[in-house]
Parts: C-alpha cells; sequence; structure tokens
C-alpha cells in the first residue's frame, strides 16, 4: 500500500512543489490545506488535489503530513498533529524558542523530523559548519553569516543562517542565544570575541544564499550554498516523508534522513 501523504498549505508556492514531487515518488498524494489552514480564503488548489477544511482532516486521512506554512501555524499544528498520531514534516521557518517547544513537544507522541533546510546539500554544510566551529577557535576565528532572499520573506535572519549559527555554537560548545548578534546598527564598539554574526539582505526573487566566513588575522574562509530553485528543498521534505514511515516516535532532523546524525 503506497504511504499517504498530505500537504499544509498546498495552494502555496512550495505546496505546489511538493504536490510534483509527491506524485513523482509514487506515494499517495492525499491533497491538503490552503495555506491560510483552510478553504475559505484558498487560492485554487493544483488539479486534482482536494482540500481538507483543516490539520486535523487533513492527518486523519494521511500516513505523514509535510508542512512549509508559517510560524503562526506551528503551536496550533503541533497539537492537531499529536492527537492525530500520524507523523510530521516541518520546514516551517522563523519559529520562536515557545514554537519550538511546542514541536518537541509533539514529537514524544509522533514522530517528527523539523529541519530549517531540507536541502540535502545546506545539510552537508550545516555538517562543515560545525566542524569548522570546532576547528577554528572563537579567539582567532570571527564568524560571521550573511543570507539574501527573496523581498517577500518575511522572517530574518533565516532558519537556514539560524541553523548555521547553531551549528558554529555547537561546534564551539556554546549556545548560540549567548553569542549571537544581530543587527548591528549606529556606534556598538568594537567586536565581541566569539561572537556569531548575522547579516540578512532582502530584495528581488532570491530563492537563498547563505554565506558562512571565518575571519581570522591571517586568513579568511568562506563556505557558501545558493539555492536556484525551491524543488530542493520539496525533493528533500518528500525524502523525509518516504524515510520516516514506520520511525519511532521521537524528534528527527535531516541529518537523520540523510543518515549523518
Amino acid at each position: 500500500m503506497a504511504l499517504r501523504i498530505g500537504i499544509a498549505g498546498v495552494t502555496g508556492r512550495m505546496g505546489q512543489l511538493l504536490v510534483e514531487e509527491v506524485r513523482a515518488s509514487g506515494a499517495e498524494l492525499v491533497g491538503g490545506t490552503s495555506r491560510a489552514g483552510g478553504t475559505s480564503r484558498a487560492k485554487a488548489a493544483p488539479q486534482g488535489v482536494s482540500l481538507f477544511p483543516d490539520i486535523a482532516a487533513l492527518a486523519a486521512a494521511s500516513d505523514v503530513v509535510i508542512d512549509f506554512t508559517n510560524a503562526a501555524t506551528a503551536r496550533p499544528y503541533a497539537a492537531a498533529m499529536a492527537e492525530s498520531g500520524k507523523a510530521w514534516i516541518l520546514g516551517t521557518s522563523g519559529l520562536s524558542e515557545a514554537d519550538e517547544a511546542a514541536v518537541a513537544e509533539a514529537a514524544r507522541s509522533i514522530p517528527v523530523v523539523y529541519a530549517s533546510n531540507f536541502s540535502a546539500g545546506v545539510n552537508l554544510v550545516l555538517a562543515l559548519a560545525e566542524r569548522m566551529g570546532a576547528a577554528l577557535p572563537a579567539e582567532d576565528s570571527d564568524a560571521e553569516i550573511m543570507e539574501m532572499h527573496h523581498r517577500q520573506k518575511v522572517d530574518a535572519p533565516s532558519g537556514t543562517a539560524v541553523g548555521m549559527g547553531r551549528a558554529v555554537a555547537k561546534g564551539r560548545g556554546v549556545a548560540l542565544s549567548d553569542v549571537m548578534e544581530s543587527g548591528r546598527h549606529g556606534h556598538t564598539g568594537a567586536r565581541k570575541t566569539g561572537g556569531i554574526g548575522f547579516a540578512a539582505l532582502r530584495g528581488g526573487q532570491v530563492v537563498g544564499e547563505h554565506t558562512l566566513i571565518f575571519a581570522a588575522a591571517t586568513e579568511h574562509i568562506a563556505l557558501t550554498h545558493r539555492a536556484f530553485d525551491r524543488r530542493a528543498f520539496a525533493t528533500g521534505a518528500v525524502r523525509a516523508a518516504l524515510w520516516v514511515a514506520g520511525k519511532p516516535t521521537r524528534l528527527y532532523s535531516m541529518m537523520d534522513v540523510l543518515g549523518m546524525a
């Protein structure tokens, strides 16, 4: 029996790519919810895709739900998915600490794959970022992260940029929240030793560009990933959905899916 996959936010840009990828994977596309979470404000659904009234109804008809909606839905969706008992693939960015706590709580009841980015290439970069953070001491190498996205993106820094920062911080044995420096403006004083800096650029229709820089007195190292098509994220999310089927209840990352955890 084919795996039944539902797509939250199926009428959005990512949702429509996910439709194509689910169909190409051989899984059964159950349908989706509109980007608003219901049908009243929905754009036209992709041809042949059924719209469900809410996330609970979608989860009830699915084995796995893929969710790229928005941060405002994270906590109610976490509760609904936990109640459903179905697996959840979550790629929404801009989640707060409280949102992430709700996701972790849901993962006590269901298998959840939560990732700041589902691209295989980005996750390889994150693995390298952690190793570089461990190898390049904070006292000698300043870590800076620069990202650029399309003008419609509502959160900054991006989830992938934050993921990079967390990887560097993990490599250095610190919490990102203790060393993060974002949005410098005015007379900020000298750079703090050990800080991890962030710069967010917005403009045009850039899918996603991320650069991690380690700047020492004698050399600079830059690690860059550029996404040219959102399909890379959709492909990775469907890969995660196929992988998580039948897995034990817990919180997973894309590193688990790729066998790199």
